[in-house]
């Protein structure tokens, strides 16, 4: 199964081409730029409370046989909701969560 590579920033809505190398995915592919990332969500997923990694860039050759997601999932977070939710995981490293 090839990776949705979703069109916008979940929570701002910013778009994120397949190439954008500002779009940051969880191990679930919850799908965010790397601004609200590193300024709202503090490299915590609101969904999971994995930590985020640059989404890989599909070559452009590929995108004709496998294309770039085109369903916007706007779902803005809730910014207290989420300081609370992170708030004892957020200075753990992802990968110790």
């Amino acid at each position: 199964m090839a990776l949705e590579i979703r069109p916008t920033c979940k929570h701002c809505n910013r778009p994120l081409s397949p190439e954008a190398g500002e779009a940051m995915i969880c191990s679930f592919e919850c799908t965010f730029c790397r601004a609200c990332v590193d300024q709202v969500l503090g490299n915590v997923c609101p969904n999971c409370g994995g930590g985020f990694a640059p989404r890989p860039v599909r070559p452009r050759n590929r995108l004709k046989d496998y294309p770039a997601a085109t369903k916007v999932n706007h779902h803005p977070v809730d910014v207290a909701a989420h300081a609370a939710f992170s708030a004892s995981i957020r200075t753990v490293p992802p990968e110790k969560r």
